[in-house]
């Protein structure tokens, strides 16, 4: 029979990262162009990769509008560490609502933060999590991931 494991397993050190890039692979900028492939192909965001050797964990994902946006929807995906434009590589894992927004100078924005279920997610070395909007907006979002390294 096999050994059961009823320790707790704590993230090594914490781990904070953000997509840097604008979803096109263009220069660091705000996730704006849409992509209504729900298969983890086309444009998408890498916003964490999953350390190479022990693996990571991700608590929480949140997403800021930048300014003025339409609303839209937010997805994420599991990629193995692998080309995103091959569908077998990825899973669409969640969605969540992205509310308009209108900028202000004396009003916050929408906060937007994905915490419940899948999260946590434990990612195997090497895997990544992808996100992309289902519309194309004017200002654009930030995503950033919250989560630690093994």
């Amino acid at each position: 029979m096999a050994a059961v494991n009823n320790l707790p397993i704590y993230s090594k050190v914490g781990v904070i990262t953000w997509g840097a890039a604008d979803g096109d692979g263009g220069a660091a900028g705000a996730l704006k162009t849409a992509n209504t492939a729900k298969d983890g192909t086309g444009t998408t965001l890498t916003v964490f990769t999953a350390d190479a050797t022990n693996g990571s964990r991700v608590d929480r994902i949140s997403i800021r509008a930048i300014g003025t946006n339409t609303a839209s929807v937010l997805r994420v995906f599991v990629n193995n560490g692998s080309t995103s434009a091959t569908v077998a590589n990825n899973t669409l894992v969640t969605e969540i609502t992205l509310p308009a927004t209108t900028l202000s100078e004396v009003a916050q924005l929408a906060d937007v933060t994905i915490s419940g279920t899948p999260f946590p997610i434990v990612l195997p070395p090497g895997y990544k999590l992808l996100v992309a909007i289902g519309t194309t907006i004017a200002a654009g979002v930030r995503v950033t991931a919250f989560g630690g390294n093994y």
